[in-house]
């Protein structure tokens, strides 16, 4: 992270905040090392990653975007956040004072109450799965122009993968590719999904990405739309559906989940019946796309495995031996 994208970032999350308020605005020689002269409130750096840096001022925060964002894409996942199709599905964004910083896209929106990581008994899987249901239900034609990109899940996996062999080598390196291999190349990112246009998708569903809007207690929203667009909406419901074939979602919690999936029409699985002809292949993927992460991680940082990364790489051991379901392609 650089002082030139926490100031710019500062300047959006403080414009985003008091948009009525000159002294927040971009122009005026705002000191951002100083508190606001709107509110008196500092900023907080809620993340510092490769693929995103997030600052939080009050009510608002401001995001810049990975460096090899797409613009075209990006801009038409944006656009899709503020569809009045999608409100009350996705957060929708709020207007940007500084639209790039160092080459990355910056973007607005408001502050929502995240999933709480300390209570897992209290972890909105029914809203999860009904806001994705909801997603999943959009005609994707309606959203036009700009044309929604494809889902970016498999590309994600993909990219998992290229991070691990770079890492250099590890003992679980072998099971992990082994898994891959049994992937057909659509979930490698190397091949369009079977099924032509596909449904609108989150394209990285996980409890992280709802929060509670507005603040403290308002409905749960999806938010990070940088995965958006077209594709399998089975790969919505993969990670969740890994998790609980790899033993660390309870059987209780995957069942509320793909109940209230069912419950609210989701497309991505029967309304009844065996839902593995539908998730298998993107459980898969998943599973694969967090072991590579798992195992990446461990060689950077000259560590070993820690037990929940153990059971992902013990899955993929196992599902390399499986035949894989592949007499359903995804929904359409």
């Amino acid at each position: 992270m650089t002082t030139s994208v926490v100031h710019a970032l500062t300047v959006a999350a403080r414009h985003a905040a008091h948009p009525r308020t000159r002294t927040a605005g971009p122009a005026d020689g705002t000191d951002t090392a100083s508190p606001c002269r709107a509110c008196g409130r500092d900023e907080t750096v809620l993340a510092d990653r490769s693929d995103g840096v997030v600052v939080r001022h009050g009510p608002a925060v401001a995001k810049a975007h990975a460096p090899a964002t797409d613009p075209a894409g990006h801009r038409a996942r944006i656009s899709v956040a503020a569809h009045p199709l999608l409100a009350g599905i996705l957060l929708p964004p709020l207007p940007a004072a500084t639209p790039y910083v160092a080459g990355r896209p910056v973007t607005a929106w408001p502050y929502g109450t995240p999933v709480d990581p300390d209570r897992p008994d209290d972890a909105p899987w029914e809203a999860a799965a009904t806001l994705l249901a909801r997603l999943h239900a959009v005609p994707p034609t309606a959203l036009a122009p700009p044309a929604v990109p494809p889902m970016r899940g498999p590309l994600k996996a993909a990219q998992a993968l290229a991070r691990m062999r770079a890492a250099g080598p590890h003992p679980a390196t072998a099971a992990v590719e082994r898994a891959w291999a049994g992937l057909p190349a659509w979930a490698r990112g190397e091949a369009p999904a079977p099924a032509a246009g596909g449904l609108l998708c989150h394209g990285d569903l996980h409890l992280g990405q709802l929060v509670r809007h507005p603040v403290p207690d308002g409905p749960w929203l999806l938010i990070d739309v940088d995965d958006l667009g077209l594709g399998d909406p089975a790969w919505d419901l993969a990670r969740p559906a890994a998790w609980y074939a790899a033993g660390l979602l309870a059987p209780d919690e995957w069942q509320r989940f793909l109940g209230a999936y069912r419950a609210a029409g989701g497309p991505a699985v029967p309304a009844d019946g065996d839902p593995w002809l539908r998730l298998d292949v993107p459980a898969r993927a998943l599973t694969v796309q967090t072991a590579a992460l798992a195992v990446a991680k461990s060689t950077e940082q000259g560590r070993e495995l820690d037990e929940v990364e153990g059971m992902m790489i013990e899955s993929c051991a196992r599902i390399a031996t499986l035949p894989t379901q592949l007499t359903a392609g995804p929904a359409s």
